[in-house]
């Protein structure tokens, strides 16, 4: 048995959106373009509309809202470009220094203003909105950092760009099922989620478009999703994507509270030991993902042997390369950036799961630090 420990990256496939996805693909008559007005088509049309409404239902958004994508990356790039394309005379975008890289690389291709964060990787309102110009077509804003679960500050900084007519995009990939979410009660203007973080087919995703707004698409050639995303509709993953959607919204509040009271025992161990720490804000932040710092030791060996005991975890950002280079939301927060793990935690966690890695971490650390005193 292997224990899978890192969900911050991708969670398994739920069973519920594997049925859903396989009953597609073995049904009569078989899959067909939603976009025809034959019966296979209509048939189409009703599934992926009917993946809407159960993933409207679990974002707190209506179903209008929900544009289907490829996942988060697609939907952010997405928002940046509509936002940007909106009004020539506004190309500026404001930022956290702790957002995702497809959202701090999609700002790099115009102007914008970077705003840092404190040593818990929070950032302050006021210099986020102090940033914030007569020119500026965007901010950004992520929900829940996706290395170190700190929650930030939505709901006040959704209001008053509002009040500044400043649109503002909301990084909620790593918050669906992992932190109550309601959308449509933020007021947030775009929304990006990725669908396999919570257990949907790969491939799949959502940009939430508040109602009223109009955006120049990303992709052309086509009126699908009402003429906001050209290309015909991943009907069969998205019909998965309903079925793990509707599943969460059913079990959301339970599961939120199983994943923080695992992660909770390991953050229990790790503030018992004396070279290790758990970084990120001990407050606003989310149960599910448990960054720790490792003084001295280089996080490869770690994964490495935790690998070899079954347990599955990673270091540094959830898109960063095989090289783990050096974590830019750690150096952000001033500490280091080279040295953590990254332990996440989802729906198909148990108690085994952290009892394997509580078993084995101690081990495969102390054996590190013994090859650290003495190298021969």
């Amino acid at each position: 048995m292997r224990s899978y420990l890192d969900h911050a990256s991708t969670s398994p496939t739920r069973p519920s959106a594997v049925t859903a996805l396989t009953a597609w693909f073995t049904a009569q008559p078989p899959a067909a373009d939603p976009a025809r007005l034959h019966h296979e088509g209509l048939v189409a049309r009703v599934a992926l509309e009917e993946a809407r409404e159960q993933t409207a239902a679990l974002l707190g958004a209506r179903p209008r809202e929900v544009v289907f994508t490829s996942g988060a990356t697609e939907s952010i790039a997405m928002a940046t470009y509509g936002a940007l394309g909106r009004d020539p005379a506004r190309r500026h975008v404001v930022l956290s220094a702790v957002e995702h890289s497809a959202v701090r690389d999609w700002a790099a291709r115009g102007e914008a203003t970077e705003v840092g964060v404190d040593r818990f990787g929070r950032v302050d309102p006021d210099e986020l909105l102090g940033a914030v110009r007569s020119d500026t077509a965007l901010v950004h804003l992520q929900w829940v950092n996706h290395e170190v679960g700190t929650i930030q500050p939505v709901d006040e900084v959704v209001t008053a760009c509002r009040e500044r007519g400043v649109l503002v995009h909301v990084d909620a990939a790593q918050a669906v099922g992992r932190v109550p979410v309601d959308l449509s009660a933020s007021g947030a203007d775009l929304v990006s989620v990725s669908g396999h973080k919570f257990g949907a087919p790969p491939g799949t995703g959502v940009l939430l478009v508040r109602r009223g707004l109009r955006l120049p698409p990303l992709l052309v050639g086509g009126d699908q999703e009402r003429a906001r995303r050209a290309g015909m509709e991943n009907v069969p993953a998205l019909v998965g994507l309903g079925a793990a959607a509707a599943e969460l919204a059913s079990t959301v509040d339970h599961e939120i509270d199983r994943v923080t009271g695992l992660g909770d025992r390991v953050r229990a161990w790790v503030d018992a030991e004396a070279d290790l720490s758990v970084l990120g804000d001990p407050q606003h932040r989310s149960g599910h993902l448990v960054c720790v710092g490792i003084e001295g030791i280089e996080p490869q060996p770690v994964l490495l042997g935790l690998d070899q005991h079954g347990v599955a975890v990673h270091s540094g950002s959830s898109c960063s390369s095989e090289a783990l280079e050096p974590s830019p939301v750690l150096e952000a927060m001033g500490a280091d950036a080279s040295h953590s793990l990254r332990i996440s935690l989802g729906w198909s966690s148990t108690d085994a799961d952290v009892d394997r890695l509580l078993e084995v971490l101690p081990g495969v650390l102390d054996g590190l630090r013994a090859m650290r005193r003495d190298p021969a």
